[in-house]
């Protein structure tokens, strides 16, 4: 597809501003690593709340952008070819909109590839193990008389934090004393761990000063605070 309107999901979700870059998400940890970073660089956007009780990321619009039917995804009417460019999956966003604002991430490559490298330690690590603690703890997994499951990813959730504490014991960032799109991708999960999955306790979060301390940090940032709550839930 070349043109803008020619995406299905145009329909669906109307772009009051189709030469803003287009999100579609809604405030879980993946889906505000987006709203985050869109904020941190000041790159003109406009969001979509895609709403999981009704579906929405099940209908066909949704689909045709991410057929993972997966938060966040988003639609650049800029993209690098000068046509409009439709991408999901939080770190390969993430990613693009770094070299696209030329920001949060290093332009020298050895830099560059220590902080995608622990851009993927999130992706493959935090994300997936803090989301099942949280199902163990917060969801139906609670309820589970056998707490071995719950206690097996509870451990490698120690483990993970364990490893981020030592990296960050003699820097300011993941990636050393300047913010990167690691740290957008890490920071919301481990806020989420403790404030929604209400798992601080179970992970022993006291343990682990530096990522408190950084923690602090990220919280504190204005773009943070705003990516936050973006895009508005439903009331």
């Amino acid at each position: 597809m070349s043109d803008f309107a020619d995406f299905p999901i145009t329909k669906k979700w109307p772009a009051q501003h189709p030469e803003r870059l287009q999100l579609y998400s809604l405030p879980t940890p993946n889906g505000v690593k987006v709203s985050i970073m869109l904020e941190e660089i000041g790159l003109p956007y406009e969001p979509h709340l895609v709403n999981f009780e009704t579906n929405d990321q099940m209908s066909p619009e949704f689909l045709s952008l991410n057929p993972n039917n997966k938060i966040p995804a988003i639609l650049d009417p800029n993209g690098p070819s000068g046509k409009p460019l439709s991408l999901f999956e939080s770190g390969a966003i993430l990613l693009y909109l770094a070299d696209k604002a030329g920001q949060l991430i290093p332009k020298d490559p050895d830099s560059r590839y220590q902080t995608i490298q622990w851009l993927m330690f999130q992706m493959g690590g935090i994300g997936p193990m803090f989301g099942q603690v949280g199902f163990f703890n917060k969801f139906a997994g609670k309820n589970y008389e056998d707490k071995r499951p719950r206690d097996r990813y509870v451990a490698e959730a120690k483990r993970l934090l364990s490893v981020l504490n030592a990296r960050l014991a003699d820097r300011a960032w993941i990636v050393g004393d300047a913010f990167s799109i690691a740290d957008v991708a890490t920071f919301p999960w481990i806020n989420n761990l403790i404030s929604f999955y209400e798992a601080g306790d179970l992970v022993g979060i006291a343990d682990f000063p530096h990522v408190n301390r950084a923690l602090s940090s990220f919280m504190q940032r204005p773009a943070v605070m705003r990516g936050l709550s973006i895009p508005s839930r439903v009331k």
